[in-house]
């Protein structure tokens, strides 16, 4: 681990993170123009002849994207000297990454032992009218809650993720989020979260998360391959 991974802390303020070079400040733009397109591939009335010039239109600029060499994953990115993991975690992560044209805005900081976030789904999220689908509400908690055991000094997978709906959480809306840690027994962290619309909590949730080496996680991964 290099002495930058071991600096780097994306989680000590609200403010977003420069991104570590003019590469990734590119990647950035293009996958803010991307977010852009899926959002009004979703809600546009478009003709079928505007639908399919833009079809083509992506169909080429991915040519481009594939004259470049790929890389399949953080591992890969990491061994090719593109990034350290913390870094390249904040970027491509599918939940939260700065540049992954999945992930919605979404942002998680420490403050007093306690984790906040903040995070802002729109259109392409939509489950039941004008709400986020309850999966994404779930997938935010799991990496809201993964984060926020940072504060235990010793982070793992998640074991299990208990998801409440108090009541529909909204699109378009400034989500709040906050997450505790309950307990801690052993090896397991037990955390609990909340996402709050408009003043309103919308939903909760308790998460358990077990500490594995990063020896003993590579390990499984290998085994899972």
């Amino acid at each position: 681990m290099s002495e930058e991974d071991d600096t780097f802390n994306p989680f000590e303020c609200p403010a977003v993170k420069a991104p570590v070079n003019d590469d990734w400040a590119a990647r950035r733009e293009a996958v803010e123009a991307a977010r852009a397109v899926i959002g009004k591939l979703v809600t546009t009335t478009s003709d079928a002849a505007a639908l399919r010039s833009v079809a083509a239109e992506l169909l080429r600029q991915a040519e481009i994207l594939g004259q470049a060499p790929s890389l399949h994953g953080r591992l890969a990115f990491e061994n090719g000297l593109h990034g350290t993991s913390r870094r390249l975690g904040y970027e491509l992560n599918p939940m939260d990454g700065k540049s992954n044209p999945l992930a919605p805005p979404f942002n998680t900081w420490f403050e007093d032992g306690v984790a906040h976030g903040r995070a802002y789904l729109d259109w392409r999220y939509e489950g039941p009218p004008n709400t986020v689908h309850g999966g994404f509400v779930c997938a935010i908690f799991d990496q809201f809650l993964g984060i926020a055991q940072s504060l235990t000094g010793q982070p793992g997978p998640t074991g299990t993720l208990t998801t409440r709906m108090h009541r529909p959480t909204p699109l378009c809306t400034e989500l709040q989020l906050v997450g505790r840690v309950k307990e801690v027994k052993g090896r397991k962290n037990i955390l609990t979260g909340e996402i709050w619309a408009n003043g309103i909590m919308t939903a909760s949730a308790e998460g358990l998360f077990v500490h594995v080496s990063r020896e003993r996680f590579r390990q499984l991964m290998d085994g899972a391959a």
